[in-house]
């Protein structure tokens, strides 16, 4: 096996001990999925032994590139190695497990899940899992096939592979086989989704916890509210960025001088400017190929439109109650939340130690909250509405007036307030960018579909149905009516025609009865007086404040 492990490259990764799991971010609820599949089956094995059930073996993280994907692979393995816990980590690339020899590929994938077995307990962590597991075709060589076909067989064949715990992380979830996304193999799927403003300021603090003079509460929060689209390997270069740029405004004669200079790194503090200047060089990766859809409102528009953007919120919570739970600062983040056992009926026959509950109050917890479809009622029990709010096909349409270009501000604006949910752009540019339109389509919108809760965008929708064709609108629609009812994919649209100029197809997608279609106004008086009093006595009038050398 030592012979055959060197000549195959299997051995142990030597990792970065510094990185636990404080150390990763806005990633709570990976958190503890990952201690139930892996640690609390080594602290705890008799819990598992009473229930008769087997800890999950594997798990996929997918999501956009600097999410911290691999970062929390590195704080799992070393999490796992403290104390009298010792769990042998193996890191792989995709690519790495391929060879130009036939059988070799498979070969080393046999080696490297025989020596797991023997360190075991131990976790491989395949990095893009994409490259070593594609989809399988007939357009594909028999090489991919094979290679496939043996990693089905090693994770979940005839043979029990025991205590080893398979991770694979990836960016395009399409491309892997889908024999591989069940359980048995990769049994759970974390979604990476960038983080929104309280991750942000959670990252922020990590990233700034080892400076000498910590940055405030309220300046992190500001921070964390201009940082939209920032995943985390972002902020963290904006971190380093902003260190770089301090160092610039103290000591400038360091890039001009050749010889090492005496420098006092007392002196060297860093300021809320070189946060902004940081901000300017740093382009998020996520902008680097599409450019965000949410923005807040800028300084200038808030006194025109804020009041208008706060009704529009307060609309459609009603027609997309997920908003709500967005909206809420305070909102407890996870899905780990623990109910009150005292009134949930047993499943199982036992002596009764207690006051039996009425049988027709558990039959009606089971209902959450209901939307009727024909009339629009809302039906709420006495479970919390909010652990599962409902809604029928929540869409949202903003109209405004010919000219006005008040929906795009709105709209973005709306977007940036419910960030914690993924968003899907669908507008022209994203579609004929590839070679084909409709396959795009389809792809988004199945993504949207199981990363639910999430929202999809469609600005300007009249142009946007005059541009495609005729195939493009009923793949659409198709998929659209498609998504099952109560399924939470928000359809947000702006048009700047009115609803009764609208095309019958759009007009059908949207109810005006059940406030799905919102008018904005123009500003009133008072806001318009606040705009220019603003502009006129607070700004221009106010002399430049002086520079000093």
């Amino acid at each position: 096996m030592k012979i055959g492990g060197d000549l195959a490259g299997v051995e142990q990764m030597q990792i970065d001990g510094s990185v636990q799991f404080d150390g990763v971010g806005g990633l709570s609820d990976h958190i503890s999925s990952l201690k139930e599949m892996v640690i609390f089956p080594l602290l705890y094995p008799e819990i598992f032994e009473r229930l008769k059930i087997e800890p999950p073996r594997g798990c996929l993280f997918y999501g956009p590139p600097g999410t911290g994907k691999t970062l929390l692979a590195r704080a799992l393995a070393n999490e796992c190695s403290q104390g009298h816990m010792r769990v042998t980590f193996f890191m792989r690339k995709g690519a790495e497990c391929l060879s130009k020899w036939i059988g070799e590929s498979e070969r080393q994938l046999r080696l490297l899940f025989e020596q797991a077995y023997q360190m075991r307990p131990s976790i491989i962590f395949f990095d893009e899992i994409d490259a070593l597991a594609p989809v399988r075709s007939d357009k594909q060589d028999q090489i991919h096939s094979s290679v496939v076909g043996t990693l089905l067989a090693l994770m979940d064949g005839l043979a029990s592979r025991g205590e080893v715990v398979v991770i694979g992380a990836t960016n395009r979830l399409d491309s892997i086989d889908p024999a591989l996304r069940r359980p048995g193999r990769f049994e759970r799927e974390f979604r990476f989704s960038l983080p929104n403003k309280e991750a942000r300021k959670e990252i922020f603090k990590i990233h700034t916890r080892d400076w000498t003079l910590k940055p405030l509460d309220k300046f992190l929060e500001e921070l964390a509210e201009k940082c939209v689209g920032y995943c985390g390997a972002d902020i963290k270069a904006l971190c380093a960025e902003t260190g770089l740029c301090a160092l610039r405004h103290r000591y400038p004669q360091l890039y001009e001088s050749r010889e090492r200079l005496q420098i006092n790194m007392d002196s060297i503090k860093i300021k809320a400017n070189d946060f902004s200047m940081a901000m300017q060089k740093t382009v998020p990766a996520s902008r680097r190929v599409v450019p965000s859809s949410g923005q807040a409102l800028s300084a200038i528009l808030k006194p025109l439109l804020e009041n208008t953007l706060e009704r529009i919120l307060k609309t459609l919570q009603r027609v997309f109650p997920h908003a709500e739970l967005a909206l809420k600062k305070d909102q407890q983040r996870g899905n780990y939340v623990v109910d009150s056992d005292e009134e949930s009926p047993s499943i199982s026959e036992e002596k009764l130690t207690h006051k039996a509950p009425d049988q027709k109050k558990a039959e009606f917890r089971t209902f959450s909250r209901y939307v009727c479809p024909c009339y629009g009622f809302v039906f709420k029990t006495a479970e919390n509405p909010r652990d599962q709010p409902t809604s029928y096909r929540p869409r949202f349409l903003l109209i405004e007036e010919p000219g006005s270009g008040q929906a795009s501000d709105l709209a973005a604006a709306v977007i940036h307030s419910l960030e914690k949910f993924p968003i899907y752009t669908l507008d022209t540019p994203t579609l004929f960018a590839s070679i084909s339109p409709d396959e795009t389509c389809v792809q988004l919108m199945r993504e949207a579909q199981r990363s639910a809760p999430s929202i999809i965008y469609v600005p300007q929708i009249p142009l946007w149905w005059e541009t495609v064709g005729p195939t493009l609108r009923s793949v659409f629609t198709t998929l659209l009516q498609n998504i099952p009812r109560f399924t939470p994919v928000l359809l947000l649209a702006t048009s700047n025609v009115q609803l009764s100029d609208l095309p019958e197809e759009v007009k059908a997608l949207f109810n005006n009865e059940y406030e799905e279609v919102f008018r904005i106004p123009r500003p009133t008086l008072a806001e318009r007086r606040h705009f220019f009093e603003d502009l006129v006595m607070k700004q221009a009038a106010q002399p430049p404040a002086l520079k000093t050398n």
